[in-house]
């Protein structure tokens, strides 16, 4: 400790002197104020409404084709219409329920399986703790869409076996996470406060140890939120999600691939849609983070 900070410990009166080329400190704008993080909740509300009540905001019936095939964007038909003159638009919108229900019933997948493990291994240690994490090592072993395919095969094909599938090769990132944060707050004197007291271990993992854990493990879900809706577009592109004529964002991008010289709009506006929600929730998973490092 310097001179300076001893003599202003022993004598408030005898402060070291603020350098004047300093200034004064400024405050760091909040993140979750900041206009990045604002555009990010506005594009994932919009996404979430969309979601919810698509009739209400569909101009045309996502089912039902028109006279005119391939009609660029026009104030008629905001994105156009597809290869059998179905509003694309109302498509995107509607196909916003099969990606971002299929990506939050993966979320949920990844996460509970997931923090259940991380909370088992983090506290029973010993063999039961091996085991587990060796099971962990073999799903990060297996590369994500291989292991989602091979889950698909053995399911059968769907929108909700794609979810599960997508769920699954995420459960090893959050036990891993799960399972650092347990062990930082079982060492916690908190919760050897709380053992003294006489709380049992059920009473401390589920009041102390699971609480004051699953802050990063929500910014992680936040984070697979729109992994999930890529891998599931990645999928669903690739014939594995929901069946035509369903929509959804990646079966949207399949079916335009062959006019992709003609009618860039029906691989460009449904591409657009997946790029802003991803990276919305990547932002808002970076806020929730950051809020927890505080």
């Amino acid at each position: 400790m310097s001179t300076s900070l001893i003599d202003a410990h022993v004598n408030p009166n005898k402060r070291p002197k603020r350098d004047p080329r300093r200034g004064l400190k400024r405050s760091t704008p909040k993140r979750w104020s900041a206009p990045g993080t604002i555009i990010a909740i506005v594009v994932l509300a919009v996404a979430l409404l969309w979601a919810l009540f698509p009739g209400l905001f569909a101009t045309h019936d996502p089912y039902k084709g028109t006279d005119v095939a391939l009609l660029a964007p026009s104030s008629q038909h905001f994105f156009g219409t597809d290869a059998v003159g179905r509003d694309l638009f109302s498509r995107v919108v509607f196909g916003a329920r099969q990606s971002l229900l299929g990506a939050l019933i993966a979320v949920a997948v990844g996460l509970v399986l997931g923090t259940l493990i991380g909370l088992i291994a983090g506290t029973q240690r010993g063999w039961v703790e091996t085991v587990l994490m060796r099971f962990v090592d073999v799903l990060l072993a297996i590369p994500g869409i291989l292991l989602s395919l091979s889950i698909i095969i053995v399911t059968g094909f769907g929108s909700l076996q794609a979810a599960f599938a997508v769920g699954m090769t995420s459960v090893a990132t959050f036990a891993r996470l799960a399972r650092s944060q347990v062990i930082q707050i079982v060492n916690a004197e908190f919760v050897e406060a709380a053992y003294g007291s006489g709380a049992t271990q059920a009473q401390v993992l589920v009041r102390h140890v699971l609480p004051n854990s699953l802050t990063p493990v929500l910014a992680l879900a936040a984070l697979q939120f729109g992994s999930a809706i890529l891998q599931l577009s990645i999928l669903g592109f690739l014939g594995y999600g929901a069946p035509p004529p369903v929509p959804e964002w990646g079966l949207l991008i399949a079916e335009g691939r062959d006019f992709m010289a003609t009618a860039w709009w029906l691989i460009l506006l449904p591409g657009l849609a997946i790029v802003a929600t991803v990276m919305s929730a990547n932002r808002l998973s970076e806020a929730i983070r950051s809020e927890g490092e505080k």
